[in-house]
């Protein structure tokens, strides 16, 4: 595994801190936060401005042909400013597996438009990602050419905003992983709000008709797919967490720094540092798993365990960071009109999306089992 990044890698991770910088702050946040929506807009043209949305995007489809590493850094980056922007939604969940297993014709349809800013896309996950059981809520009959779809997906992130959704459907012969429109006829969405303030509304589906056009992947072949989209997503929110978790250890020894009693800083207390040095030592963990988990993906390696390893550091040390930069602040922290609020939020939301620590810990102790199942078999 290379421990750094190389200059293609520096280079987005520039730009997207620029763009990040120059578009938001805490009181930006706070707008967008008061808006029906939860979306800014400007930042989102700006994103596609900088090509950051295409940048796992085939170069054939408009993009730079580039992996989970590279959108990750934007990711970071995103996690560090709280930024309302359906980004993994519309890159990770969406995009990614467009480009990964779509067919020509998917990817032609829909992956310009996400570069150019023009397309807005989600999953439907979080009831297949949250245990080992893949059992999705939706279910799918075949009706001719294509497939009709009944029941409700719970907490599609950022479905409102969406032109196209993956969802998974169980039918009598495996699952169903199909391209379906939000706003088609027979679907419709029921408005949900997260922990950290966003939009996940429910999809409710009565009879959607699915062409075998927007089929991304049959049930002979999705299992695979489905397992690779999770992969993919749960090392986008191990992202999203480095940048949340970075910042508010940031803030929160700046705080330290500026406030005193007794005549010193809090942060020459004892107790201040140790609660410091732990929310450090806990972050630069979810930085080394999440980079070994996109590192794996990236070069083709399996890449569940280190998947599950980052998650569960994202979630369990990621809660630990956040508490900890919350307390540092004291009692202001608990004030949801300061901004450290947001970061305790964001961190509360990625702990439990797509499998608890707990879920993960269990797929580990599969995996291993697994492994001495098959060592023993060897001898």
């Amino acid at each position: 595994m290379q421990f750094g990044f190389d200059e293609t890698q520096r280079a987005i991770a520039e730009s997207a801190d620029k763009v990040f910088g120059g578009v938001v702050s805490d009181q930006r946040v706070a707008e967008v936060e008061k808006t029906d929506d939860r979306f800014d807009d400007r930042l989102w043209e700006e994103l596609a401005r900088a090509q950051l949305l295409g940048l796992a995007v085939p170069e054939q489809n408009g993009g730079a042909g580039l992996g989970l590493t590279e959108v990750c850094l934007v990711l970071e980056q995103q996690g560090r400013s709280v930024a309302p922007v359906p980004l993994w939604a519309t890159v990770v969940l969406g995009a990614m597996p467009i480009a990964r297993w779509g067919t020509d014709a998917q990817k032609a349809m829909w992956l310009p438009g996400v570069c150019a800013g023009e397309i807005r896309l989600s999953a439907a996950l979080a009831d297949v990602g949250a245990y080992r059981g893949r059992a999705p809520s939706v279910s799918a009959v075949r009706d001719g050419g294509g497939w009709r779809l009944s029941g409700t997906a719970p907490a599609v992130p950022q479905a409102h905003l969406a032109d196209r959704l993956i969802v998974p459907a169980r039918t009598s012969e495996g699952i169903l992983l199909s391209i379906v429109d939000p706003a088609g006829a027979r679907a419709s969405l029921e408005r949900t709000e997260t922990t950290d303030r966003q939009i996940h509304p429910h999809l409710h589906l009565d009879g959607a008709e699915v062409s075998e056009s927007d089929v991304l992947a049959g049930p002979s072949a999705s299992e695979q797919v489905l397992e690779g989209m999770l992969e993919l997503a749960r090392t986008g929110l191990a992202a999203i967490a480095l940048g949340v978790c970075s910042e508010a250890t940031r803030r929160a020894a700046a705080y330290q720094n500026q406030r005193q009693q007794f005549g010193h800083p809090l942060a020459t207390f004892q107790g201040a540092k140790i609660k410091a040095a732990d929310a450090w030592i806990d972050t630069e963990a979810i930085r080394a798993t999440l980079w070994e988990a996109a590192w794996r993906i990236d070069s083709g390696r399996p890449a569940a365990d280190a998947v599950a390893v980052a998650k569960w550091w994202a979630s369990e040390a990621g809660q630990r960071v956040v508490h900890a930069s919350q307390h540092l602040h004291g009692g202001i922290g608990a004030d949801v009109e300061y901004p450290i609020h947001r970061y305790f939020f964001w961190g509360k939301q990625i702990e439990l999306m797509l499998g608890t620590p707990p879920a993960q810990l269990d797929a580990l102790g599969e995996i291993l089992a697994a492994r001495v199942r098959a060592n023993a078999g060897e001898r």
